[in-house]
């Protein structure tokens, strides 16, 4: 069985006090730091680059975990590598317009750099699509809102499309890949979420605008 892993999300934090953020995350009790970085061209916002993982890095021993919502984003992975993320995750819309291997090329790359690696879905995209890569993957991101645009509530349909995936994944033999959902999860449907088979839970508002981050934390991981 799968640990469950809360990796709540910087996006949320004080941006001007995110050494002193990811440290209250570490004391508190979460499992990874999840990093969403918006390069202002697959989706509109822009956040923020390598140099900010490298000085979140000194802040943490947990694994951070990169989200790159990039458009080219083979002309990332060094620097985030080098930065130090821990895991790398790429969007299959992003990468399927550069050909059919540029993603299996991507997530190759990525554990060249010792990494591992993730491939990202948006909500409309078939989770078959990703069939071919899951050799190459360490996690799946199933992404339960649009990309790059906060407040939106949990799209419902995910709970099916988690199960989907993860039916796939066992019929090949991935027993361990990880499954993430990212996108209005909060204590409500989080048991839903993990029930059908994922494992890795991101949250921002659910834990930063909480008044226990440890207790929510603790909620996310429980319910």
């Amino acid at each position: 069985m799968l640990n469950i892993k809360i990796a709540p999300s910087i996006l949320a934090a004080d941006f001007a006090n995110l050494g002193a953020a990811v440290e209250e995350l570490e004391k508190n009790g979460a499992d990874m730091i999840h990093c969403d970085v918006m390069d202002g061209q697959f989706v509109h916002p822009i956040t923020f680059g390598s140099q900010m993982v490298e000085a979140i890095r000194k802040h943490t021993t947990l694994p951070l975990d990169v989200h790159l919502m990039a458009e080219h984003p083979q002309t990332l992975v060094a620097d985030f590598a080098n930065a130090g993320a821990d895991i790398l995750s790429v969007h299959y819309e992003a990468c399927r317009k550069f050909g059919g291997r540029y993603l299996y090329e991507t997530l190759q790359m990525i554990r060249s750099y010792g990494k591992k690696s993730g491939v990202v879905i948006s909500p409309y995209t078939h989770v078959s699509s990703i069939h071919s890569v899951l050799p190459v993957c360490d996690m799946v991101l199933l992404m339960s809102v649009v990309p790059g645009y906060g407040g939106q509530k949990f799209k419902p349909e995910t709970l099916d499309r988690i199960a989907e995936l993860r039916e796939m994944a066992d019929v090949e033999g991935f027993y361990d890949l990880d499954i993430e959902v990212d996108g209005g999860i909060n204590e409500e449907n989080v048991g839903a979420i993990k029930a059908a088979g994922a494992n890795v839970i991101v949250a921002g508002s659910a834990v930063f605008k909480s008044a226990d981050m440890r207790a929510a934390i603790e909620a996310l991981r429980n319910r």
